[in-house]
């Protein structure tokens, strides 16, 4: 049987130059999902704080392209620490640094290219987003080091990931206040269930190696667990939405977002890591659909 990886080789990747390729997949560029899902939270708050529509659709602009640019920047910093575990994780063995098809002077020097990119979209936005911005490097640099000390190492990429909260309604609004607040935890709940979610793809491997997770921990407890994430974060979305002022509109639409959370509840199977992969990239949708429910409590 193929050894199972979400590495993806064929369609757009394929017609590249050769030696693109290496960086393409360090950087995760032919798996965009991870970049949506650290756009979202920004898509989320900058929305919430109801900028100018000028303004705003700037600010999208900025936080997708630096997204992209920042996910890259940190899946680097995450293979130049994880190198040698990656070797030994069946799904991860094929990554470029740990399969040696870049090397680490290679991945350093991509690294600060890719740092300098983010440098000037941070320049772009006024002083406490980039305060925020620098702020989040600690959590970029460190993320990597949680699988080794702690079992909750999803709920520090929720940290992470869910960082656009913040930063958008700071550079959208000038300041950061409790509906703020309201939408990174419930960012950050939702990052912790759908990355538990993801980590069972390498449940095994990693009990093997002795990197930790959520997965790990919950194993067969997970539903219940995923589906205490999941109410915590539709209600801390609901939360913010009250706090922001949002009309009626916002709570009817949060059903949907809802609805699609509760579908990966119950479609779970542990033990079937295609599926997982699966129910992780669906969030994508449910973070778009959070974003259009907050959009319709704006009008």
């Amino acid at each position: 049987m193929r050894p199972y990886t979400d590495i993806i080789t064929g369609g757009w990747v394929s017609r590249l130059p050769q030696g693109w390729v290496p960086y393409v997949h360090l950087a995760r560029l032919d798996r965009p999902i991870g970049a949506w899902l650290l756009f979202l939270p920004g898509l989320w708050s900058i929305l919430l704080a109801h900028a100018p529509a000028g303004q705003t659709a700037w600010l999208i602009g900025l936080f997708f392209i630096g997204s992209f640019v920042m996910r890259s920047a940190g899946c680097v910093v995450n293979d130049m620490w994880d190198r040698d575990m990656d070797r030994l994780v069946t799904r991860t063995a094929a990554r470029p640094l740990a399969a040696g098809t870049v090397r680490m002077r290679q991945a350093a020097v991509f690294l600060v290219a890719l740092l300098a990119c983010g440098l000037v979209i941070l320049l772009q936005l006024d002083r406490l987003a980039q305060l925020l911005g620098v702020a989040s490097l600690a959590l970029v640099v460190t993320y990597p080091l949680a699988k080794r000390v702690t079992w909750w190492p999803q709920l520090m990429l929720g940290f992470t990931f869910g960082w656009g909260a913040p930063m958008g309604y700071a550079a959208a609004a000038g300041r950061l206040d409790w509906a703020a607040a309201a939408l990174y935890a419930a960012a950050i709940l939702w990052i912790l269930g759908y990355d538990t979610i993801y980590a069972h793809q390498d449940r095994e491997d990693d009990a093997l190696v002795g990197v930790r997770s959520t997965a790990r921990l919950f194993a067969a407890n997970t539903r219940p667990f995923l589906a205490a994430c999941y109410a915590a974060t539709v209600l801390l979305l609901a939360l913010a939405g009250w706090l922001a002022g949002l009309s009626a509109s916002f709570f009817l639409a949060l059903a949907l977002p809802a609805g699609m959370l509760a579908r990966q509840v119950l479609a779970i199977a542990i033990d079937d890591p295609g599926l997982c992969l699966r129910l992780f990239k669906a969030n994508r949708d449910v973070g778009l659909a959070v974003g259009l429910a907050i959009l319709l409590g704006r009008l």
